[in-house]
């Protein structure tokens, strides 16, 4: 068990055609972060990706965790974490395999801990945030198809969900859950959660310390990655949900995400080369 004796999360079914997501503001906070290298340490696990699995097989997923848990064995370990967040049922079930962990568990979040992968972070005994790093946490959300019980069970599902993760959060923290639910919430009913800067998520106990990140995990991403990332979180912002944004990738990069890069070489306005896409397609449905 976690050294703090955090809660355990409680689990829950998936609804009905659940489909995940990443919050846009937090892809486009992720797109624009330099992934950190990878650490020699055998005893160390880098979560680099998006929260569960995409088309593509990538995405870190409990099943990873649990996996590199296990051959590193009852030792303490650390957690890098560089992540939008993504599936809340795959964030969830890895909290509890960390929470669950019978030695000290460190996490660094060295860019961007947002949604899911804010939740996977309180299970650290200690949480050191990067200088320069960002935390974001909100209410539980996704897309979901079917009918209206459908829509009513997944309702009950994501509130129940957000009250789970409020209370781990004020575990973690020392506020209140009312208070949690209202950071959950935002500043207004659409605003969907707050942002918290390395200092802010100390004062408020979501964090124990800063630190500088080592130069060598200050390296830039792989081109073809990062124009991927950016093309991302530029159509997320259209509000395009995560299946077609994979689809319309997939079609431009003939199903490959290496072929990024030779998609818009040397594009430098990716909302503008988003928009173009998304244009050049409606037309070609409005011609049929």
């Amino acid at each position: 068990m976690s050294l703090k004796q955090l809660p355990k999360a409680k689990a829950f079914d998936r609804p009905a055609a659940y489909v995940w997501d990443a919050p846009s503001d937090a892809l486009d906070q992720w797109a624009e972060t330099p992934l950190a290298a990878e650490s020699d340490n055998p005893n160390t696990i880098s979560i680099y990706d998006q929260i569960g699995q995409d088309m593509w097989g990538d995405g870190f997923t409990a099943g990873r965790m649990g996996a590199a848990l296990r051959s590193i064995g009852p030792n303490a370990v650390t957690v890098n974490i560089n992540s939008p967040g993504g599936d809340m049922f795959e964030g969830l079930a890895i909290y509890n395999l960390l929470q669950e962990h019978p030695a000290q568990v460190t996490v660094k979040v060295m860019g961007v801990a947002a949604s899911a992968a804010s939740f996977i972070a309180m299970a650290g005994d200690n949480i050191l945030m990067g200088k320069g790093s960002i935390m974001m946490i909100h209410n539980a959300w996704g897309a979901v198809m079917g009918n209206r019980h459908d829509f009513a069970d997944a309702a009950n599902v994501f509130k129940t969900f957000d009250t789970s993760m409020a209370a781990i959060y004020s575990a973690r923290t020392g506020i209140d859950e009312a208070g949690i639910m209202a950071m959950l919430d935002g500043p207004t009913r659409s605003s969907d959660g707050t942002f918290m800067t390395a200092q802010d998520a100390i004062e408020k106990g979501f964090a124990d310390g800063e630190f500088d990140a080592p130069v060598s995990a200050k390296a830039t991403i792989k081109t073809d990655i990062s124009a991927l990332r950016r093309l991302d979180a530029a159509l997320a912002k259209t509000g395009l949900p995560r299946t077609e944004r994979r689809a319309l990738l997939s079609d431009a990069t003939g199903g490959k995400p290496s072929a990024a890069s030779t998609v818009t070489p040397g594009a430098d306005d990716w909302t503008g080369s988003a928009m173009s896409l998304i244009a050049a397609i409606r037309s070609k449905g409005d011609n049929q």
